[in-house]
Parts: C-alpha cells; structure tokens; sequence
C-alpha cells in the first residue's frame, strides 16, 4: 500500500513562500518602520509671522472697533484738564487745587493700575465679557458723575468707577489688535491710537460749548450717549484671533521682571517722567487763565494739545524704528522737560500758551507708543504683554502722585504757577536723565547704535 501524500507545506516551503511575500510587499509597508521613527512635522505656531492676515475683513473690523475703544477711553482720559478748571470754578470751588486734583489722579491710577489683572482675565476668558464689563462700568461712571454734588461722589464716579471701565477697554482693545497684525502692526497701532486724538478734541470742545448751553448734567449725559454708542460698535467688531490661553493666577509672574536690571532701570526713568508727565496737561487750561488768556481761548488749549500728541504718537515712533526706541525717548524726554522750563514757566501771552500747548502734546505724546517698544527691546516675546502691563502698573502710583503735589504747590504759592513749572520740569527732566542711564545699562556708553 503506498504512503498517503501529506498536505501540510514543508520547512523549505514556508520559507520561499516568506521571501516572496517580502519582495511583493509595497514600498511602503516594507518602510513603515523607519517612517514611524521618525518625529512627526511641528504645526506651525499662530504667533509665526505667517500666521498673521495683516488684512480681511474680520482684521479690519477689529481695527475699526480698537479705534472707538480709544476713542472712548483715551480720548476721554486726555481731557482731564478741562474738568480740574471746570470744577474749581464752579460744583467744587470751595475746594483746593489740590484736593481737585485727585480726581484726575485717581483716574489716571485706576486706568493702569489694574493692567494685569485685566489681561489675565483676557488670556483665560477671551475680550468679549472683559469688554461688555468696562463698557458697562465707564458709561455708568460718566451717568453717575452728571448727578454728583459732593466730592466724595466725584471721587468715585469719575476717579474709579470710570476709569476701570476704561482699563478694561483698553485693554481689550491692544490685546485684540495685535492677534490680526504683524508686518502692518505698526500702521494699525497708529490708526488705533488716532481714535484717542480725536477724542481728545471732540470731547473737551464738545463738553466747553455744551455746558452753557444744556447744563453740565446733560452735557455729562450726552457724552454718556456718545460713548454707548461707540462701544457698541466695538464690542461688535472686536475679538481675538486666538482662542483663550487658559492659566494659573501666579503673583511671582509679577515680580519676575525686577529680576531683570534693564527693566528695573526702565521703570524706574518712567516713574520719575510720569510723576511729571501730566502736570501741565491738567493744569494748562488753568495757568492760563490766570495769566490772563480768555475763557473761551483757553478751553482750546486742550484740543490743541490732544492735536499734536496724535503726531508725537506717529511720528517719533517711525523714526524710533530707524534711530533706535531708547534713543528716541531719551531725546523727546529732555525736549519735554525743556519745553516745560523755558516755555510754559516764562509764558504770560496767548501766543506762548499756544505754543506750549502744541510743543508739550507733540512731545508727551512719544512716551505712550515708545514705552512698550522699549519693554519689548528688552523682553522675549511671551514676556512683552506682561512686562508692559507691570510698567504701566508701577508708573500708575506716579501718576496719582503728581497732580496733587502741584496743586499744593500752587496754593503755597498764593494761585502763581511758577513753582509748578518747575516742579514739573526737573521730574520731566529727571526721566530723561534716568533714560540715559538705562541705555547705557542695555547697550553701554557706545554713542552711535541704534538702540
């Protein structure tokens, strides 16, 4: 009987049949293991230059949006001047120049102070609700301050309630521009902060004609009015491109920046030029008339200085680029504190008045767009939002000191303002003379770099 034929496949089968399995396998299968070791591509970061539309219709809506935001908010700010004349000759007049005074300083606090706080809210919650939260709280605060009678309720409607509206739109509104923007930032930041010029103008001028006309009630209450309007348009049109960044509150956050002696040298120069910064803008209206300029001149003297301030903006801020940022505020610092010195100090005329009321806006006005250029000169790029946010915490304090120090001097002086002038003019000049130092801190004492 013959042996059956198996059918189970022999050793030298299994291992033809394995080969040529091997050689049909597709290119890729056979790969599969290497293409597996090797790292998978990186997505390309939103914050990569590329990423940026610098344009489109969403982009320019926003653009749009930041510039009623600072129109309402800085523009508001920049007629602060008008108010301390307004009130010292009338609801307030048996008050001092100085006690008045803190009302503007406290807006003035409370407008930077909170700065990082806000932005961390922003970072985890996104602008829209921050935005809805300042635009209620500012408009209410100017509702509230056409009904005060007593100090006390000026105080904390015009010097807080305001104001922290305005820190948050604001803001919401720096925070937002710069997520749409990189190559033409710097042309959307200058178109943003046009919107604070022009309200600069429109309301000092706007709120003098109006208060003899309707009352300084309705004239506070269609300001109102003006400014729910325009922020409606900007919490439309404003929003980020990015989602939120969701993170832990961590004060050292804060105080890691004062580790850093370029920035403890930067703070501290803006500290001693704030301190002066806003003296002659909130008392020029004043000093006028008491050296004999009209009423009717004098409340233009504010719209002026708002004016030039929209190129003092611009202008340095363009030739920063080419000349360097410290160098460039170091020059308009010693031309402000000068201006103050030789100008505002001897003035007894319209025409000086005038003058200074030009100069000084064109020359304060760098130090809002060349401040945060400096922070970022000397910052990695995740520590500029809040580095700047710290600067303009640090620098609020200066800010709420000032003005009433020289109204204090102006009552030690019987209602003259030379010791004001002064006063304002050696802090103005003491900035500037830190900001030399702090450039020879960052870059040494080489002359001719661009820093």
């Amino acid at each position: 009987m013959s042996k059956p034929t198996s059918s189970a496949p022999s050793l030298d089968s299994l291992k033809r049949s394995r080969e040529q399995d091997l050689e049909q396998r597709p290119v890729e299968e056979k790969e599969e293991p290497s293409a597996a070791a090797e790292p998978a591509t990186e997505a390309i970061s939103p914050w990569h230059p590329s990423q940026f539309p610098d344009g489109g219709k969403d982009a320019l809506l926003c653009l749009l949006g930041t510039f009623c935001a600072l129109y309402c908010s800085f523009g508001w700010l920049n007629c602060v001047g008008v108010f301390q004349s307004y009130y010292q000759a009338n609801q307030l007049r048996d008050y001092s120049p100085s006690t008045i005074a803190w009302i503007s300083s406290c807006e003035i606090f409370v407008m930077f102070f909170p700065g990082p706080i806000v932005g961390f809210f922003i970072d985890n919650y996104g602008p829209r609700w921050v935005l809805v939260f300042g635009s209620f709280f500012h408009v209410f605060g100017i509702m509230m301050t056409s009904l005060c009678k007593e100090y006390w309720q000026f105080v904390l409607a015009q010097g807080i309630c305001s104001p922290l509206g305005l820190n948050c739109i604001f803001t919401c509104a720096t925070s937002s521009i710069t997520t749409w923007f990189f190559k033409k930032r710097g042309a959307a930041f200058g178109i943003m902060a046009a919107g604070s010029g022009l309200g600069g103008i429109i309301f000092p001028i706007m709120t003098t004609h109006l208060i003899p006309k309707i009352g300084y009630g309705w004239t506070m209450r269609v300001a109102a009015f003006m400014i729910l309007g325009l922020l409606i348009i900007a919490n439309l049109t404003i929003k980020s491109r990015l989602p939120p960044r969701p993170r832990q509150f961590e004060l050292r956050v804060f105080w890691e920046p004062f580790t850093d002696i370029r920035f403890v040298m930067t703070t501290a120069s803006s500290f001693l030029f704030f301190l002066g910064l806003f003296i002659p803008i909130n008392f020029i209206e004043t000093q006028a008339l008491a050296g004999g300029m009209s009423r009717r001149l004098a409340t233009y003297l504010i719209p002026i200085l708002n004016s030039a301030s929209i190129f003092g903006r611009i202008i340095p801020g363009i030739l920063a680029d080419k000349v360097g940022r410290f160098n460039m505020q170091m020059v308009m610092s010693f031309f402000a504190g000068i201006l103050v010195l030789a100008l505002a100090l001897p003035a007894s005329g319209n025409a000086a008045f005038i003058a200074f009321a030009a100069l000084y806006g064109f020359a304060s006005g760098a130090y809002v767009s060349l401040a945060p250029a400096q922070i970022a000169f000397i910052s990695k790029v995740e520590q500029i939002g809040v580095r700047t946010g710290v600067l303009f915490s640090a620098v609020s304090f200066a800010g709420l000191a000032g003005s009433p120090i020289a109204g204090a001097i102006v009552i030690r002086d019987h209602g003259k303002f030379d010791g004001l002038s002064i006063f304002a003019g050696v802090l103005l000049l003491a900035g500037a003379t830190m900001f030399v130092f702090t450039r020879q801190v960052v870059a040494g004492w080489k002359i001719f770099v661009k820093i």
